[in-house]
């Protein structure tokens, strides 16, 4: 089985796709560790709100895995920890673990500023792993950043 170590490395490098975007990759893993999808925020390229990693690579894997939008068994990785609506989203499409790398205090859902994945009055509760190479995914935000200021 893949770490999740190895997990963030390989949506670390998703995240290299970004371009102009916030360098952040997702990457969603079958129950069996294998790649069901790979993607990396694409908003403004897109010019779409809703373009963030975990968002593009749910939808990916989820038209190409079990019956059409239900990801049971599997992990999404992710090198920064999911906002709102990718929590909402990864807990409606029934991930059952995700692994992500740099806390985000200022709109982090999953620990930070709320705890959507973890809140009692939802069906669904994905095992949570946060702060995974933590280090190189906030170097990397930290890096893009600097060349915007």
């Amino acid at each position: 089985m893949i770490s999740s170590e190895d997990m963030i490395r390989v949506a670390l490098r998703a995240a290299a796709g970004s371009g102009t975007d916030v360098p952040i990759g997702a990457v969603v893993f079958s129950p069996s560790g294998e790649v069901l999808a790979s993607a990396c925020n694409a908003r403004e390229a897109l010019g779409d709100p809703t373009a963030h990693a975990e968002i593009l690579a749910l939808r990916s894997a989820a038209s190409g895995f079990g019956d059409g939008w239900r990801l049971d068994g599997c992990t999404l990785a992710v090198t920064l920890e999911p906002c709102t609506m990718c929590a909402g989203a990864l807990v409606l499409a029934r991930v059952s673990r995700l692994v992500f790398g740099a806390w985000e205090p200022k709109t982090g859902a999953v620990g930070s500023l709320w705890d959507v994945v973890r809140d009692r009055r939802l069906n669904h509760r994905p095992e949570v792993q946060g702060g995974v190479l933590e280090s190189e995914c906030a170097d990397l935000l930290e890096r893009f950043f600097r060349t915007q200021r």
